[in-house]
Order: C-alpha cells, then sequence, then structure tokens
C-alpha cells in the first residue's frame, strides 16, 4: 500500500484524548490539519470487498497500519511495541479507513456519524491497555468529523495475533448521507 501521510498526519493528538473539532466540514478540518489520506491498494489473496454499503450505513474492512516510509507496522503491544507506538498505529490505520470511506461515498463531508469502531490489538497475554491504542484511531475520527459526529460506540480488545504480525487491525461502521 502506498501511503502519502505527512507529518502533520501523524502528530499530535498523541497517546490521549482528542480534541474537539467541532462542527462543519470534515473535508475542511483534513485541509486546516495537513492531513493527507493515503493511497489504499487492494489486498491480492483475500476474498472480500473493502466496503459494503447498506442504506445509509457504509461498513468498512479491517484494515492495519502501513507506515508511511513503506512496510507494515508489526510487533506484539506489550513486548516489542509500546503502547504509545502503537496508538500511532490505530491512527495510521484509521487514516486508511477514512481513505475507503472517501472512495466509497466521494467526500468525507457526507458523513453524519461515526457509529461503530472494532480495534484489535495483537497484544501479549498480560497487556490491559487495548482501549488507550485504539484511542489512536477514535481519537483521529472526533478530530477529522467533531464531538458530535465522530464519537462512537466501540469495542478494543486483544488478540493473540493478527494478520502478517500487524500491531493493530480496526473496522469501522459509518452513517452516510
Amino acid at each position: 500500500m502506498s501511503f502519502g501521510l505527512t507529518a502533520a498526519a501523524l502528530a499530535a493528538p498523541r497517546y490521549g484524548a482528542a480534541q474537539s473539532a467541532g462542527t462543519g466540514s470534515a473535508e475542511q478540518r483534513l485541509r486546516e490539519r495537513a492531513i493527507e489520506l493515503p493511497r489504499v491498494a487492494p489486498v491480492a489473496g483475500v476474498n472480500n470487498v473493502p466496503y459494503v454499503r447498506t442504506g445509509n450505513l457504509i461498513f468498512l474492512s479491517g484494515l492495519g497500519p502501513n507506515r508511511p516510509e513503506g512496510g507494515l507496522a508489526t510487533g506484539k503491544v506489550g513486548r516489542e511495541v509500546s503502547a504509545e507506538d502503537a496508538y500511532g498505529h490505530a491512527r495510521l490505520s484509521g487514516l486508511a479507513l477514512l481513505a475507503v470511506l472517501r472512495g466509497a461515498v466521494g467526500s468525507l463531508d457526507t458523513v453524519n456519524r461515526v457509529v461503530k469502531v472494532l480495534g484489535m490489538v495483537n497484544a501479549t497475554p498480560e497487556f490491559a491497555d487495548h482501549p488507550k491504542v485504539i484511542n489512536g484511531c477514535s481519537d483521529l475520527f472526533i478530530e477529522v468529523f467533531g464531538e458530535d459526529r465522530g464519537r462512537h460506540a466501540r469495542s478494543a480488545v486483544g488478540m493473540a495475533s493478527l494478520p502478517f504480525n500487524i500491531t493493530v487491525e480496526i473496522e469501522a461502521v459509518f452513517e452516510v448521507a
């Protein structure tokens, strides 16, 4: 996958509460923050699609973190990867989800709200900060869509393994106009 991420796209907020983004245009917020969404290439050899639309809901397939310099972010959170670094990986996954969503609907301004996020963390059995890791994606969604449209229902769970040994995989559901 090719990602044209800027330093600003990966910058604050880091490992903490999202900054309130108010109301208005999600596309404008991306421009103001110099956040560039990555190009997400289809994954070869999988028997699924990147999204399914049914009515006003868009279900996005799970995506993992591709590093801006190339390659996947891999490793066990709680052993080789810190919770803070994994937070950044969840943000990368969130950026990829937004790119797929924009491709599905044309503009992020058509999003009425983020409905649900499922975040999976490739973690050691003793690691217990899964929600803090997945906040990397949740904080991004609130930053882009604002408190009202960006806050969502969520599950953040630990996994014994994830495909290609990625640190996180995240899927999401959005309501669109």
